[in-house]
């Protein structure tokens, strides 16, 4: 796998690549209400030569406790993009956990262009209090 500077986590499902990068956001947190944040960039890029759309995605969310929860649903951020070749699609959403540490994992269901579904898995990344985290 390939590092990148900025998007340090990757995953690659056929021609597919999707890629996260990370933030913890102090200013959204409260150690002593047991509220941490983060800020995840997701960059999904299509290397094939059709156009691929995404219609659901899954995230298993897990914390330093071991505590696991799912979330299932249509679309990233009240969307459904068709990405092009050679393209791709970003966004930024958020994560709040109770503990100072996790991790994220998840797929997005697509679809190409002849009809085919086919899952575009998530990279595992984590989730660290940069200020606990020893």
């Amino acid at each position: 796998m390939i590092m990148d500077a900025f998007f340090p986590y990757q995953q690659t499902s056929g021609d597919v690549i999707v890629r996260v990068a990370v933030n913890f956001l102090p200013e959204q947190s409260d150690p002593r209400s047991h509220r941490w944040f983060w800020a995840y960039h997701i960059r999904i890029e299509n290397h094939g030569t059709s156009p691929v759309q995404l219609l659901t995605r899954r995230w298993e969310i897990s914390d330093e406790r071991g505590g696991l929860h799912q979330v299932e649903g249509d679309g990233v951020v009240g969307e459904q993009p068709v990405i092009q070749p050679g393209n791709s699609f970003d966004y930024v959403s958020g994560c709040p956990l109770n503990t100072p540490s996790g991790a994220m994992r998840g797929a997005y269901g697509m679809i190409d262009a002849t009809g085919r579904e086919f899952e575009a898995g998530i990279p595992e990344f984590l989730l660290k209090d940069p200020v606990t985290a020893a």
